[in-house]
């Protein structure tokens, strides 16, 4: 009986814990906030090379939505800046990037991509190894929950870059019933923050 109790107590807390995370995430602008602090300094830095991270794909090859949202701002990027060329990074969805930016007219000269990277640790080592010797200065542009994480393993793999975050998680925030996969997201991301930190690859 003393078993069942304590038991019943914590299922009760855990419960009870569950419904405030969920009003939390919910019914206030905590996805927001801590998207903008994954995110740091919010501005769109121009530069020579810009560093565009694949954000996955849906099982029949379209880009998921983290991949149009950074597809769409580079095509921003571009238009509106001196970039000479466009690294797409990754081996999921570095050629979809680069046809579905091309057919928006960005000259596929300018189109380089790293197919070879399935994490953003090798994003970083990949791309570290492709533009060695390149010069100019690189900017990286990624979700904005993503790019704390980023930004670290690629200053790590010896690439100085500058960040240009990506409305992902915050734009799906402002609707509070797209919160919670937002917040998801987040949460994921900080549990591969964890792991990156006690690997030391950030």
């Amino acid at each position: 009986m003393r078993f069942l109790h304590q038991l019943r107590r914590v299922l009760v807390g855990f419960c009870a814990a569950l419904g405030a995370l969920v009003l939390l995430v919910t019914f206030t602008p905590f996805t927001s906030w801590y998207g903008l602090r994954l995110a740091g300094e919010w501005h769109d830095p121009d530069g020579d090379i810009l560093i565009v991270l694949g954000g996955g794909d849906y099982s029949d090859g379209i880009p998921a939505e983290s991949s149009i949202f950074r597809s769409v701002s580079t095509l921003r990027a571009y238009q509106a800046g001196h970039f000479r060329k466009i690294v797409l990074v990754g081996a999921i969805v570095g050629s979809e990037m680069r046809e579905l930016l091309a057919s928006r007219g960005v000259p596929r000269d300018v189109l380089d991509v790293e197919n070879a990277s399935r994490s953003t640790r090798e994003n970083a080592l990949f791309t570290a190894r492709q533009l060695a010797g390149e010069s100019g200065s690189k900017v990286l542009l990624t979700s904005d929950f993503h790019m704390f994480r980023a930004a670290l393993a690629f200053r790590r793999a010896g690439l100085a870059v500058r960040t240009r975050p990506v409305p992902d998680a915050t734009k799906r925030a402002v609707r509070f019933w797209r919160r919670w996969p937002a917040f998801e997201d987040e949460a994921v991301e900080t549990v591969k923050i964890a792991y990156y930190y006690f690997r030391g690859w950030i």
